[in-house]
């Protein structure tokens, strides 16, 4: 009896939430930390570790779930991995080449093709980066934290912790200030959750987080404060506030508004579809 009730014990700890977002964070951030040098590579060679380092992480994060937090983890299913993803492709090109655009049209940016640069250099770099970056980090925010808060307090709790912290996280990055951190928490915390919230789906989070950072790199653009090698040499022009600064683009004003306004709109739909899911759950008798 007494075993029966330790092994409960045991059991219960492990399935507490904070404990297996924990236990999840530190098995991802090692893997990326053994990864590291050898993504820095460069080449097709640096692809293939970031890919490897991508795919045990993923087993790290599907084994944290389904044996400590015992559940399942539709939000990383294959079954709509790939339509999933290209979404959130799609919509992080838009949303950043969009504001870039916004930022040039107002005098802020200019664009020169570096026509010095090795363009497969450039995007198996750009691409390699953005993919590692942003399968780790939405497998912790997103995947672990969200949802282990979510399951704690809440929804809007969940949103505005994993937003806040997510700022904190950048504040190390070169050129990083309390407002480019305060910028990442709305523009890139606030719309990643809501990206996620709305899917529920990691893929398309992981595909709107890949592409934001990818174009921001071909761009030229230094990505959260880290200097890119791009396809395009890019002049800064006015004050940091609409330029972003030595942060890059993440750091102007520009971008927060529109992922705002992107971000009401998917917490829009994610409400929705929690209400279609409330009609349709059995009713008990």
């Amino acid at each position: 009896m007494k075993n029966h009730r330790k092994l409960s014990a045991q059991g219960s700890f492990w399935r507490f939430p904070i404990v297996w977002m924990i236990v999840g964070a530190i098995g991802i951030v090692l893997i990326n930390i053994i990864f590291q040098q050898l993504t820095e590579q460069g080449g097709l060679v640096s692809l293939v570790f970031t890919l490897v380092m991508g795919f045990l992480a993923l087993l790290v994060y599907k084994l944290t779930l389904t044996y400590l937090a015992r559940r399942p983890t539709p939000e990383i299913s294959r079954k709509r991995a790939g339509i999933e993803s290209v979404l959130g492709m799609l919509i992080g090109t838009l949303f950043i080449a969009g504001s870039a655009f916004m930022i040039m049209a107002l005098g802020g940016y200019s664009f020169q093709w570096a026509s010095s640069a090795d363009t497969s250099s450039v995007l198996i770099a750009s691409i390699g980066s953005a993919l590692g970056g942003a399968i780790v980090e939405e497998l912790i925010f997103r995947g672990l934290m969200l949802q282990a808060i979510d399951q704690l307090g809440g929804r809007p709790l969940a949103l505005a912790v994993t937003s806040l912290f997510f700022g904190i996280a950048h504040l190390g990055n070169p050129g990083a200030t309390l407002w480019s951190g305060f910028a990442i928490a709305l523009e890139a915390g606030v719309l990643l959750g809501a990206a996620f919230l709305w899917r529920r789906n990691l893929w398309f989070a992981m595909g709107l987080h890949f592409a934001w950072n990818a174009i921001e790199g071909l761009l030229g653009i230094p990505v959260s404060g880290h200097p890119a090698t791009g396809l395009f040499t890019v002049k800064v022009h006015g004050a940091a506030l609409l330029t972003g600064g030595n942060f890059g683009l993440e750091g102007s004003i520009v971008p927060v508004v529109v992922s705002v306004l992107i971000s009401i709109a998917m917490l829009a739909g994610a409400a929705r579809n929690r209400r279609i899911e409330a009609r349709n759950l059995p009713v008990s008798k």
